[in-house]
């Protein structure tokens, strides 16, 4: 799902980057009221552990890749907006000394990826989780169907974000100048592969996740606050 280096063009990588910044500054004034000192490392340990999850890269049809993300997972122990800051430390880790993902993208890939992700499966997790106990069956089943909900969010929007790219900028005869293919062929390749595949494999590991911390005795699962 990491948006590389020209595929989007200059001036989208500039809105992108521009929409992240107050997005990261509320993250920041966020995380620095809710999280309690105790919490912190937890946060260190929720971006290491989105940073590892997403290196594993899993072809999928149509021409692209996908892998799990594990922000949903973060956001339901830490709150959406430490998740942001998390998955963003993770995105520009990857960017700058791994090549994953463009440093010119970073503003995208961290609006699909730590800001969509996180707060639509979080979201979605409260929805289906409300006024459950904490170890009850039924937040395990939210954090699967929110970890499912969040990753394919963030793929349509990846989709659409490509298939713009030939609308909005290309020559006079036609010729795309970024990624080539519209959105007939970007959000299918996209959503579909997130769908039918990389969607399932981030709600196992945020469904066990969370049943790990039940069995464990947790106590994070109404510490995520937005």
């Amino acid at each position: 799902m990491h948006i590389p280096d020209g595929y989007l063009s200059p001036a989208t990588c500039m809105v992108f980057g521009a929409v992240m910044i107050p997005i990261w500054a509320a993250a920041s004034r966020a995380v620095n009221n809710t999280l309690s000192a105790r919490q912190v490392p937890y946060l260190a340990i929720g971006a290491a552990f989105s940073f590892v999850i997403m290196m594993f890269n899993v072809p999928i049809p149509g021409g692209s890749s996908g892998h799990a993300v594990g922000g949903v997972l973060v956001a339901i122990l830490l709150g959406p907006w430490a998740a942001c800051i998390a998955v963003t430390v993770a995105l520009v880790i990857q960017a700058l000394l791994f090549g994953d993902g463009g440093i010119t993208a970073i503003g995208a890939n961290c609006f699909n990826m730590a800001f969509v992700l996180p707060f639509v499966g979080y979201y979605v997790y409260k929805f289906i989780s409300s006024g459950s106990p904490s170890g009850s069956r039924r937040r395990i089943i939210a954090a699967g169907a929110g970890a499912y909900a969040g990753i394919c969010a963030a793929a349509l929007f990846a989709g659409i974000e490509f298939g713009l790219q030939p609308l909005l900028y290309h020559t006079a005869n036609g010729q795309a100048l970024y990624c080539p293919y519209g959105l007939n062929v970007a959000v299918p390749a996209m959503l579909l592969g997130h769908l039918v595949f990389i969607g399932w494999v981030e709600v196992i590991v945020t469904a066990l996740a969370v049943k790990y911390l039940q069995k464990q005795g947790a106590v994070f699962f109404e510490g995520g606050r937005s």
